[in-house]
This record gives C-alpha cells, structure tokens and sequence, in this order.
C-alpha cells in the first residue's frame, strides 16, 4: 500500500479517536463511571490538584486566576511535610536570596528606627554612601518626600532607599550641628552583605571572629580574618556562632576543613531518594594549630550546627554555650517557570559519630507552630538556666573519636554549658523603655566629630578614657519614670555602663566590633570561654 492509500484509513482512525474521547469526556462530566473508566485507560490520570483547578478554570461561576489559587494550595501541601519545606513568590523570591548570595543593590548604610526616624548606625567604607553620609544622621526625606514621622515601618524604608545599581537616590539628612537639612545624591551600587560581625584580639594570643551566616563569600572572609589575627598573635581562637541560622554547607564544609586534617569526617546527608553522601575536610586549613572555642546557643541552626558538630564529634575543640536549635533538614532549592520557587526537604545532616541533627517534629499546621515556639518552651522547662534540665538518656548517646559520651535527640549540646544572662529590675525597666540606646544616641550625637576619628580598638579606650559615657544616665532615667532601687542600680552599673559604649562604639569606623569589643566584656559565654583555654593548655602539661 502507497503512502497515499494510508491517509484515509489514518484520518478515519484519528476521526474514530476524537469521537470516542469526546464521548468519554461528556459521559465522565455527567458522572457516567463507565466513561470515566474508559477515560483512564486511554489518557493518563491527572493529580488531583491539578484536576481541581482545571474544573475551576473551566466551569467556575466568576472568574478568577487559577495562578493566585495555586499560590495559595502549595505552601499548605508543603506544611504538611516538615518545618523546613517553603514556597517562596515570584516577587520574594530574590529577596530570600540576597543574604546567601553575598550582595545586593543599595547605598550602603546601617540605620535603625527607634523613635519612628531613620538613624545612621554605620556606612560601608568605600561604599556608596561614603563621605556624603555620617553616623548619627537623621534621613528625613527621601526623594524630596518625607519619611521621618510618618510611621513607615523598617521595611519600607529599605525598599524607597534600595534600586538598581547606577541609578540615584537622593535623601535630605538631618545632622548635628546644621541648622538646615543636608542634601545629597547617593548614586546605588554593589553592596557587600559581610558574614563576620566582629574580629579582634580579645586577649593576648586570642583571637576572636563572630560569623552571623553562612553564606557565598563566608569562607574568604574568614580565612582573611583569620590571616590577619594570625599575624596580630592569635594561637587560641573563639568562633562565635550565637544567632546564626545557617546558610550554605559547602561553606560550612569548607569552614571545617580549616580545623581538620585531611580526610576527616565533617558531615553525611542521607534520605528516601538521596543516597547517603559524605563529606572529608581537604587539609588546606589555615587554622589546624590553633586551639578552638566554638560557641553556640539556641539560635544557631543548621550550617552552625554542622561545624560545631564535626569539631565536636572529632574532638578537635570545645563546644561552649547552650544546646543549638536543631535544624537538620537538607532542603533543595527549585525554581518554578513563572519566577518562584520552593524549597524542599529532601535529605537530613548526620554529624561524624551518627547525630542527627535535627530535632523531632509534627506535621501539618499545628506541628508547624509548636516547633517554632520551641524556644519558649526551653525557657519554661528551665533549660536556658540549668543544664541538667536538658533530656538526655542512652538512646542519644554517641562518642566522639576519643571516646567523650556526646548526646543527639536533636541540636548540639554543648561541652561546657553556660545560661542565659539575667538582670535584675532596673536594668529590665530601663532596657524594656529603651532608654540605654536612647541615652547612647544622645552621648554619640554630642561628640560625632571624636567618634569619626576612632579607627582602632584602642582609640576607641581612648576616647572613653575622656569620657564617661554613664554619667548623667540614672537622673535621664529618673526623668523618664525609672527610679530604681539603689542596690539594684550599683548592681546594674556595669552592665548598663558597657551598653552604652557598645551603642557609641557601633557609630564608629569600627562598626560591629566596636560594639562586640564591650558587649563580650560582660559576656558570660565569652567569659567562660577565655576561661577554656587554660584549661586545655593544663591538661596537655
């Protein structure tokens, strides 16, 4: 048979198929089983989700988007699976990224919002905003509109001072000592997001860094700070992990890798469809003669929790803190082809003896809401404030490669365990009005020509050698309601005393550590762990 004898039988075939569909198709719509059966058999079966909104789009009384309804639908699926699993929007999805990705497009500046007006904390050196704006200026308008007083919230602010790089932005400042509003034209560009908060030597030969992500360029700036401690003295380091969430593990890998000999265990990830992967430091470390201080607490999560746990299962330093969140859930980022994406659980972390680390969960809405009120949960059992509140038993126990007794069911556990910091009355009263910050601001704004010259630690105990940022606080106080008891007040002086240079100091050059550089002085985790290293150092005797 030629090709032109086959068209007939072939369009009679497809002719008999259209029939026998659309037959099948209006049985199955007036409820015929025996069309829906025959249905099945000849076209694949819909998920139900997809057949729900299909009858939707169709056969709905009004019309609606079937894209908004869907956006709705999965992140209520995705509840129903663990903690950790999300949907992210089109027009969110960026944002969620920026801190993993190290950059984004804006001025460069730090500002908090105190009393409903934006205030200059801290300006990127080298950035956009260098030498047009100062710490301790008010933004007034921006764009020649008014934004102080107008209870903009945080974020708003953010979004009129954000925008492609290369475009301008232009705010009106208030600062001290000008009688008229400061005008300038910040033109945006790249703006670093940085991992480390704080570096400095906090005693001779220690060394001190405080990472508060994970992220792209974590590792490069670490290994840049730790160079230049090393070459300030540092043989002992504190890496502090307090109130980092985590971020990406390779760079939690690559951070191990800094501290371990080569082809030691860091961390394993398995799950249903993810065969079990491990991973081995590569012995380039710049760190692996130092002697090392982890610290953690309740907030530090997931990448945190990996480093901490391999430095702990291998005994290579001491854990010291209170037990970290438990976030153990390997998620895998997909993006969808209309701009959002999800991210999905797809596997768990083990540390190196066998932990996991995540901590146990419900599923669904109500599992979803009692798992993050954990926190408040360790507060009511006592466990911020006791370490033997902590549940611990044979069945989460594992050992280190020395043989040391460590404890999974979720989280690391600490080595030395240190509870949360208490104040007693006055400083709860004066603290709860925010009058230490507002009390700091008027300090700073008095002297901003001396702060801008404080470039170093030691300018900065300079400057307060002339002066005594506590004086005058207990009568601002008194004005503003707080009187106190006087043996409350004596006990509260030198916490109170060291906030304040901290605020002052974070209005410096040295930003962060300026602030860290006082608020560790009253410390009790870094206290305990200076304390560490002579412990370790009595023990190798």
């Amino acid at each position: 048979m030629n090709k032109k004898n086959l068209i007939r039988p072939l369009l009679t075939l497809a002719l008999v198929m259209l029939a026998l569909y659309t037959g099948i198709r209006l049985g199955n719509m007036s409820g015929d089983p025996d069309a829906r059966k025959a249905l099945n058999l000849l076209m694949p079966r819909q998920d139900k989700l997809s057949t729900v909104l299909g009858y939707i789009s169709r056969y709905y009384v009004d019309s609606v988007s079937t894209d908004k309804l869907a956006d709705a639908a999965i992140p209520a699926i995705l509840k129903e699976l663990d903690p950790h699993s999300v949907y992210i929007p089109a027009e969110k999805l960026p944002q969620s990224n920026e801190s993993l990705e190290g950059n984004f497009d804006g001025i460069g500046v730090t500002f908090q919002m105190p009393n409903d007006t934006a205030i200059i904390i801290n300006v990127m050196s080298g950035g956009p905003s260098s030498d047009k704006v100062y710490p301790g200026d008010r933004i007034i308008t921006v764009n020649d509109s008014l934004i102080a007083g107008c209870k903009l919230s945080q974020n708003s602010v953010v979004k009129l001072l954000r925008g492609k790089a290369g475009t301008n932005v232009k705010v009106g400042l208030k600062r001290e000592g000008e009688q008229k509003l400061v005008s300038a034209t910040i033109t945006r560009g790249k703006v670093a997001i940085v991992s480390i908060d704080a570096i400095y030597m906090i005693a001779p030969n220690t060394g001190y860094i405080r990472l508060n992500t994970f992220s792209r360029t974590t590792h490069s700036e670490f290994v840049k700070a730790a160079d230049s401690l090393h070459k300030s003295g540092m043989i002992n380091m504190i890496l502090d992990l307090r109130g980092n969430n985590g971020g990406f593990l390779g760079q939690a890998f690559d951070m191990g890798s800094e501290f371990l000999p080569k082809n030691t265990p860091i961390v394993y990830t398995e799950g249903r469809a993810l065969k079990r992967e491990s991973m081995y430091s590569n012995g380039s470390g710049i760190c692996m003669n130092d002697k090392l201080v982890v610290l953690i607490d309740e907030e530090s999560a997931s990448a945190s929790e990996i480093l901490a746990g391999a430095i702990q299962d291998n005994d290579r330093g001491t854990i010291v803190g209170r037990r970290s969140f438990g976030k153990g859930l390997v998620q895998k980022p997909i993006e969808l082809e209309d701009g959002s994406g999800i991210r999905l659980t797809i596997g768990r972390y083990y540390t190196p003896s066998g932990r996991c680390i995540q901590r146990p969960y419900l599923h669904g809405a109500e599992g979803e809401e009692e798992y993050f009120l954990e926190l408040s949960r360790r507060y009511r059992n006592g466990e911020m404030l006791y370490a033997d509140s902590m549940k611990q038993n044979d069945s989460t126990k594992y050992y280190t490669v020395n043989g040391r007794v460590v404890y999974g069911g979720g989280g690391i556990t600490p080595d030395v365990f240190v509870p949360a910091d208490t104040m007693n009355n006055y400083a709860i009263a004066v603290r709860r009005k925010n009058l230490i910050y507002n009390y700091a601001l008027k300090f700073s704004d008095s002297r901003r020509e001396e702060l801008r010259k404080v470039k170093t630690i030691d300018d900065l105990n300079r400057f307060f050698a002339r002066n005594d940022p506590y004086q005058g606080f207990t009568v601002y106080a008194m004005q503003n309601g707080i009187k106190g008891e006087e043996q409350d007040i004596n006990k509260s002086k030198g916490l109170i005393e060291a906030q304040l240079r901290a605020f002052a100091g974070r209005t410096t050059t040295l930003g962060e550590t300026g602030a860290t550089y006082f608020f560790n002085k009253i410390d009790n985790t870094v206290q305990m762990a200076l304390k560490q290293f002579d412990t370790q150092n009595s023990q190798k005797k």
